[in-house]
């Protein structure tokens, strides 16, 4: 449905039905109210009528945001929400049950935009509203959700911050698109942590090997110490953090050692990677 069976008593009056008619039908159940004048048609929810439902009872204007924006962009779990919607206001002032309410003075009609139907704020301005919300790491998934999804650029992301600099949350979100080294490819970042391997002299590793059903990136057979170069973009969604691990522990349980490197740690912090790497030869080499 174009509104996920939710409907209002005013577009019902709209319609051409009464008044007496509507309340005969909350009576009977086919009409549920969710919110006071706004109803669900039926008794069982559509995957999205609970923030369509808290956007129509907030009134004209009214649109999803913060949490509920970022998990209806598929950039964060529904669950981070905490149960309630989050909706910003535009002209309206009412506050529902079960809904956290937003007023978002900066707003501008570039930042709107509709998703499965439901006005919502568009992925660069909803990772700024959640970066006065949640952790630096949870802000790093999102983002790099939003770049494997193609939802956001840096260059969009840059434009929107720009008239916001200064304000709660514009500083954590540059700093994450920094981090993020979204131009940088993973063979590139394979050919970095090459680069950094023959500078030390240390045996060279047989690259994109195949190990207990996985190709690796990097593996010192004799060793048995396998490196990953985790692309931020691929690794920063929940499933392919679960699905990282899930690897990892496969690896373990053939023998393996396994180190992840990130291009953060390639561009910032090398001898600390190189370190960790020396570290883990000698010891492997000493079993």
């Amino acid at each position: 449905m174009r509104q996920h069976g939710i409907v209002t008593r005013r577009q019902l009056l709209d319609a051409g039905i009464s008044s007496g008619v509507v309340d005969r039908r909350v009576r009977a159940r086919t009409l549920r109210a969710v919110h006071p004048g706004v109803y669900r048609v039926g008794p069982v929810a559509a995957a999205h009528s609970l923030e369509m439902a808290a956007v129509l009872a907030c009134g004209d204007a009214a649109l999803l945001s913060h949490l509920s924006a970022a998990a209806l962009w598929e950039m964060l779990p529904v669950a981070l929400a905490g149960g309630a919607v989050d909706v910003a206001l535009g002209n309206g002032h009412r506050r529902p049950s079960g809904v956290r309410v937003h007023r978002l003075g900066t707003l501008r009609p570039d930042h709107v935009t509709t998703r499965a139907g439901i006005p919502v704020t568009v992925p660069a301005r909803t990772l700024f509203d959640i970066a006065r919300q949640v952790s630096l790491r949870t802000l790093e998934q999102a983002w790099g959700q939003a770049l494997a999804l193609r939802l956001a650029t840096p260059a969009e992301v840059d434009r929107l911050l720009a008239p916001l600099r200064g304000q709660p949350g514009s500083l954590s979100l540059r700093a994450i698109v920094g981090l993020a080294h979204p131009g940088r490819t993973r063979s590139e970042a394979e050919e970095r942590f090459l680069a950094l391997v023959r500078r030390a002299r240390l045996d060279p590793p047989t690259t994109n090997t195949p190990v207990a059903g996985y190709e690796v990136d990097f593996l010192w057979p004799r060793e048995r110490l396998v490196v990953e170069i985790d692309g931020f973009a691929f690794h920063a969604s929940a499933a392919s953090f679960e699905r990282d691990r899930r690897r990892d522990a496969e690896l373990t349980g053939a023998g393996m050692r396994v180190i992840r490197v990130t291009w953060r740690q390639l561009a910032d912090e090398p001898e600390a990677v190189l370190a960790r790497l020396v570290r883990a030869l000698a010891l492997a080499g000493r079993l």
